[in-house]
């Protein structure tokens, strides 16, 4: 007994706050590098280029000629395998109420491997984009439970609630360009990316992840925050 009334009490969580915003289901950081290789950066845009047209196979769209019988050509236009699952899995959603797990999946690991492109050509990392690890990029999308958490009618307007993300993000795009042309000539003379225009450009990249995860995606209904945060 006196054991059972020595021993300390149980320890108690910590309450959670209902005013605490959970966070965002889609999730981008990518580790600041101390230095970054100058002649890789002198090169960057040659470099890339291996990598960039394996990603074009899979995300591009393709256009061929076919005669009929008649004799007449017509032109006919793949929309690429980004805007298929995009459309595909808006019907799924709708119809279904689906998203299969193998489905989220692809579609994480395609979106993975292209930022990790897209921050190779930033200048973000100096590691060369791999197809299978994560390397600096550590980008999560959480997995939606299609019942609960989505709106089977949503999907179909997403792409028009979204208008004012795209305008804000294409003047912002063009700083981030000038922000990596300016990064640029700072790697070469210093072997370092400043960190303020690190973080807009990763700022950028996140923002316009969470727009992806919204309106094309489509694995939530939380409107993306106006936010590079």
């Amino acid at each position: 007994m006196s054991n059972i009334e020595d021993s300390p009490p149980p320890p108690v969580s910590p309450p959670v706050t209902s005013g605490a915003a959970a966070p965002y289901p889609a999730r981008l950081e990518i580790a600041y590098p101390d230095r970054l290789n100058r002649v890789t950066t002198a090169f960057r845009l040659v470099l890339v280029v291996p990598i960039v047209i394996v990603s074009s196979v899979l995300t591009a769209e393709g256009t061929q000629s076919v005669q009929t019988s008649s004799g007449a050509w017509v032109t006919t236009t793949s929309a690429g395998i980004t805007a298929g699952l995009s459309m595909a899995t808006l019907l799924l959603i709708l119809f279904r109420r689906r998203y299969p797990r193998w489905w989220f999946d692809f579609a994480l690991e395609l979106t993975r491997f292209t930022t990790r492109i897209g921050a190779y050509v930033a200048l973000l990392t100096d590691k060369y984009p791999s197809t299978v690890e994560h390397q600096a990029v550590a980008l999560d999308l959480d997995y939606p439970d299609v019942e609960r958490d989505l709106n089977r009618w949503l999907p179909l307007v997403k792409w028009f609630l979204a208008i004012p993300h795209y305008i804000l993000l294409f003047f912002l795009a063009i700083g981030a360009v000038i922000s990596v042309i300016l990064a640029w000539f700072a790697i070469l003379f210093t072997g370092r990316y400043p960190r303020t225009l690190f973080d807009y450009v990763v700022g950028v990249a996140r923002w316009g992840l969470r727009v992806q995860a919204y309106a094309f995606l489509l694995i939530t209904d939380r409107y993306p925050p106006f936010s590079l945060r």
